[in-house]
């Protein structure tokens, strides 16, 4: 999102908004960017269901999860903006030094600005973020695309897989609604199950809706939790596991104009940590597995030392011990230690994030490197992560990527 966008302070909304007629969301700060450069190219229309996906020259197939050597990376951009990529960004990565090798694009997945990952490791699913919003499985074996289903709502933004792997939950930022879609044995999408639009409590200072930014299953499994920007409240709801409804169960504030984007939860369960986007805060929060009700914490700060800063994203290294933060417009990745069995943050300081506006930032699975998708950049760079201490330290140069919004290492 950017900086001309970044009016909640001044009256306006943060992150959306309507253009001519069409949908705008976030587009114009990765056309500001530059880097990258890429000619616009039309996003190709999807495949039908089953059908073999195109790819731009992709190079050999990409090494299958859990294999030893290289593995697969995965670079979610917009299709529609001028720069933009022309689909998902295919690629590998050496889990040693942090080496990217581009190896061609998947196209054919319309604005596919977010990514995840079935928990078999089989399917990668897309939103595609437009404003007849929608999602796309993809099987990764042969690239092949299974269909996409309408999400029902505007801007889908963020999806997660149920860790049952029966579910895909995604959320809709112009329309404040969070989806339900159920997945089959082979990871193909089935039609909507439940599609729940967040109209209590009103919209926040300068929000004109709701914007559902996020949303994801609590560790456990027994809750799942949106993070809606507009209304400045994380809901929570009880997911029905055989039907796939989601019944409302607890509501947590944040103070007015906070404008709540990421929670990340520690792997204790027991606590959280939300990024607040529009008033540049973030703040720990305790869960009750029990009830679902999530409690939010006082605000503290991103170490963006009070200049223009919109935190995006939050990541806890598996142990629990650290935290990271990536921090667009001070363009930084802060560090945090984790204190008191996740229920204390400790700022420790930022290192530079290597590229413009880091969107979204992801631990690869062993947790030895951090990767960082710079949107204006148009890159995505990679840190060595010290496990002991906490330190980032850069891993090489960073790998351009039209207006990367998404890097998911697999």
């Amino acid at each position: 999102m950017g900086d001309e966008a970044r009016a909640a302070r001044r009256g306006s909304s943060p992150c959306g908004q309507k253009s001519g007629g069409g949908w705008s969301r976030r587009r114009f700060a990765g056309a500001a960017a530059g880097a990258a450069a890429a000619v616009a190219v039309p996003s190709p229309a999807a495949p039908p269901t089953g059908s073999p996906a195109a790819a731009d020259e992709p190079s050999a197939a990409l090494p299958r999860r859990g294999t030893p050597g290289p593995r697969p990376l995965y670079v979610g951009t917009y299709t529609s903006t001028a720069g933009g990529g022309t689909g998902i960004g295919l690629a590998s990565y050496d889990p040693s030094t942090g080496l990217i090798t581009g190896s061609g694009t998947l196209t054919g997945v319309p604005d596919p600005s977010y990514l995840a990952v079935h928990p078999d490791g089989r399917t990668l699913y897309a939103v595609d973020e437009r404003e007849d919003g929608a999602v796309t499985a993809v099987r990764l074996t042969d690239l092949r695309i299974l269909g996409a289903r309408s999400t029902g709502g505007a801007g889908p933004c963020h999806l997660s897989v149920h860790p049952s792997g029966r579910w895909l939950l995604s959320a809709d930022y112009g329309s404040g609604s969070v989806a339900v879609h159920p997945v089959d044995a082979s990871g193909s999408l089935g039609e909507r199950t439940a599609l729940v639009t967040h109209s209590a409590p009103p919209p926040g200072p300068g929000q004109q809706g709701p914007h559902a930014h996020q949303c994801l299953t609590s560790p456990d499994g027994g809750h799942v939790l949106a993070v809606d920007l507009g209304t400045d409240t994380v809901y929570s709801y009880r997911l029905d596991h055989e039907n796939g409804t989601l019944t409302e169960v607890a509501q947590a504030h944040t103070r007015p104009g906070a404008g709540p984007r990421h929670l990340t939860f520690h792997p204790g369960g027991r606590y959280a940590y939300l990024a607040n986007e529009v008033d540049d805060t973030v703040a720990v929060c305790a869960y009750d597995p029990a009830s679902g009700r999530l409690t939010i914490g006082e605000p503290q700060p991103t170490g963006s030392d009070g200049g223009t800063n919109y935190p995006a994203q939050f990541v806890v290294t598996a142990d629990g011990g650290y935290a990271f933060l990536a921090n667009r417009g001070h363009n930084s990745l802060a560090r945090y230690a984790v204190e008191a069995d996740g229920a204390r943050l400790r700022l420790l300081g930022t290192v530079p994030a290597g590229g413009d506006f880091p969107r979204q930032i992801a631990l690869s699975p062993d947790g030895g490197l951090l990767f960082a998708a710079n949107q204006r950049s148009g890159t995505v760079t990679v840190f060595h992560v010290d496990r002991r201490s906490g330190g980032l330290r850069p891993a090489g140069e960073p790998f351009a990527s039209p207006v990367a919004v998404c890097a998911l290492p697999l």
